[in-house]
């Protein structure tokens, strides 16, 4: 079955072909919602998210990829979760031990490299950070975040080239520290 007939199928009410996408989906979600909350208390906005696109499915036009257009859905979720968690204000620091890996196969020092970005974006304040994630991981235009945010695109622009610099800086101070 070819991934346009499991999204027919799944778009249909075909119970199994939905969990497979869903678990197709299950890592990037996992991985999206784990860039913005910065905590391992994830698991009700993840879920939360495969059941917002499991709902939206009958909405999708098939004019982009599927994951592309689910990363929409989990980063407006994973956001709202973020400010309600921001107004709550308990800041706790992130823990850093616990870092998710996506399961992809990816080599060890691929791993070791994410896991050094990951850290440099937990560091970063909410705004910068979810700034660089729409624009570098769900390659969102400056006007699509600015629309998205509700903030001036010159703001976007203004946070990215702070975000941008500060990862930089971090990223290669501890190049120049690891052996």
């Amino acid at each position: 079955m070819s991934a346009d007939d499991r999204i027919a199928a799944a778009i249909a009410g075909d119970r199994s072909a939905q969990a497979a996408l869903l678990t197709e989906l299950l890592p990037r979600v996992r991985n999206l919602v784990r860039y913005f909350l910065r905590t391992d208390d994830i698991d009700d906005s993840v879920q939360e998210g495969l059941v917002a696109i499991l709902r939206g499915l009958p909405s999708y036009r098939g004019e982009g990829t599927l994951a592309s257009w689910s990363d929409r859905i989990v980063a407006r979720i994973a956001m709202e979760e973020a400010r309600k968690r921001r107004r709550a204000l308990t800041h706790e620091p992130p823990d850093e031990a616990a870092i998710q890996d996506g399961g992809d196969g990816a080599e060890p020092g691929d791993y070791l490299a994410r896991r050094r970005v990951v850290r440099a974006l937990d560091a970063l304040s909410a705004e910068l950070r979810e700034t660089l994630v729409l624009h570098h991981v769900l390659e969102m235009s400056v006007q699509e975040i600015a629309a998205e945010l509700a903030i001036p695109a010159e703001t976007v622009r203004s946070r990215l080239r702070n975000g941008r610099s500060y990862l930089r800086e971090r990223l290669t101070a501890g190049e120049r520290r690891s052996p």
